[in-house]
C-alpha cells in the first residue's frame, strides 16, 4: 500500500517534480502488484488530493478547507483495503476527491 497524490492523475502547473514523482509511484506500485500476483500479495496506492492538516491550512491559508479531504477519510480507505473482502484488489490507484467530484 502507498499513498501518492491526486496530482498523480489530475495535474496542476508549477508542480512539474512533484507530479512526476507521485505518477511515478503508482506505476511503481501497479508493477509492484503485477509482479507479486502469484504470491497472493496486493499493492495498491491511494491519491488523496489535499488532505486537511494543519500544515497545509498554514500554507494555504486562504484555501477553502471545506473541499479538503479529512485524514480519517484516508485512514478508513486504506484500511478497508486490508481487509478480507479487498483481498482480490490490486495493482490499483484509487482517486481520493477531485476536481469531478
Amino acid at each position: 500500500m502507498a499513498v501518492g497524490s491526486l496530482t498523480a492523475v489530475e495535474p496542476h502547473s508549477q508542480l512539474g517534480a512533484y507530479i512526476t514523482f507521485k505518477a511515478a509511484l503508482a506505476m511503481l506500485d501497479r508493477t509492484v502488484a503485477l509482479e507479486n500476483k502469484d504470491a497472493g500479495l496486493t499493492a495498491n496506492v491511494v491519491l488523496p488530493g489535499t488532505i486537511d492538516t494543519p500544515a497545509n491550512r498554514k500554507a494555504m491559508p486562504n484555501a477553502d478547507f471545506s473541499k479538503w479531504i479529512q485524514p480519517r477519510d484516508v485512514v478508513n480507505l486504506i484500511l478497508s483495503l486490508t481487509a478480507d473482502p479487498a483481498s482480490k484488489i490490486t495493482a490499483t490507484a484509487i482517486p481520493v476527491g477531485g476536481s469531478n467530484v
